[in-house]
């Protein structure tokens, strides 16, 4: 009776115990992410919000421009007041004083 409450006992702290660490060593290190951008500069840089998509309707009319309608899309015009929030993945529509798109951001 104490030999098998032995056993079970051996079992049951057998089955608690972690496994063993596996030896990484040989394995290659993961590649490091690319640094999210922190400033409407890198953002723009690695297009983080597809601005390139639209690069051909700068100098156009804002008016004749059509955008998805998607809460990422800000169209910003002189003297406007805007949030300073950093949101790398939102598309910034810089409107000039003649009503033209004069540049498109990250930011």
């Amino acid at each position: 009776m104490i030999r098998a409450g032995l056993i079970a006992l051996t079992l049951l702290a057998a089955a608690c115990t972690p496994p063993a660490a596996e030896d990484k060593s040989a394995e290659a290190p993961p590649e490091p992410a690319a640094a999210a951008p922190t400033t409407r500069e890198e953002a723009t840089a690695q297009d983080t919000c597809g601005a390139a998509a639209y690069r051909a309707m700068i100098g156009t009319p804002i008016a004749a421009a059509t955008f998805p309608s998607t809460p990422n899309i800000r169209v910003i015009t002189p003297d406007m007041m805007v949030t300073q929030d950093f949101s790398a993945e939102r598309l910034n529509v810089i409107v000039g004083a003649d009503g033209n798109i004069s540049s498109l951001e990250c930011f």
